[in-house]
């Protein structure tokens, strides 16, 4: 038996007639509505497409711009990183080069003098998260702490007992270690 949707002579469709008083369409007046139809609608694309283009150009060009700037900016950072602690530190320096220009200093107001500068420098110092590492009777830390030697002491054994160089750590940071010497063992 063969199948009814393999039939090569399949039922010709049913012509659609004109109601009375209606013309039926002929070929030639229905291809140019069509025409204009996929004309107006390939036109639309068209600018539809430009549309997305300009805008993809727009922001391919946004896009560069904001990285130009941002490599702009990481440059400057780098560049101008110390500036900060740069402007703390100018203090400093002035009041060194007032204190050597000053002839005939007592002693005491050199002292004086060198402790404000000190003070200043304290200041500056903390204002860069520059802390100091003064370890003296702190357990020996290798990832703080250089030792130069060890030494006999009463204190327990790898314990700081001297501090030859203080230490500095910039946020955390070990910039310097702190050169000390650690107690050994009486046994040793």
């Amino acid at each position: 038996m063969q199948d009814p949707s393999q039939n090569p002579n399949p039922a010709p469709e049913l012509e659609q007639r004109p109601t009375p008083g209606e013309t039926a369409p002929t070929a030639e007046s229905a291809a140019p509505d069509v025409m204009q139809s996929l004309e107006e609608t390939l036109r639309q694309a068209e600018l539809k497409a430009a549309e997305h283009h300009d805008a993809w150009l727009r922001a391919k060009a946004e896009t560069e711009n904001v990285r130009r700037r941002a490599q702009d900016d990481i440059a400057k950072a780098s560049k101008f990183a110390a500036e900060k602690f740069a402007s703390a530190m100018l203090p400093v320096k002035d009041s060194l080069e007032a204190a050597l220009a000053v002839e005939n200093q007592t002693l005491d107001k050199l002292r004086e003098g060198v402790e404000l500068t000190l003070k200043q420098l304290v200041a500056a110092f903390e204002g860069a998260s520059l802390a100091e590492e003064n370890p003296l009777g702190q357990k020996f830390d290798p990832n703080k702490h250089q030792a130069i030697s060890t030494v006999a002491s009463d204190a327990e054994p790898n314990t700081v007992v001297t501090v030859l160089q203080k230490g500095y750590l910039l946020n955390e940071r070990v910039i310097r270690p702190a050169l000390v010497m650690v107690a050994k063992s009486k046994d040793q």
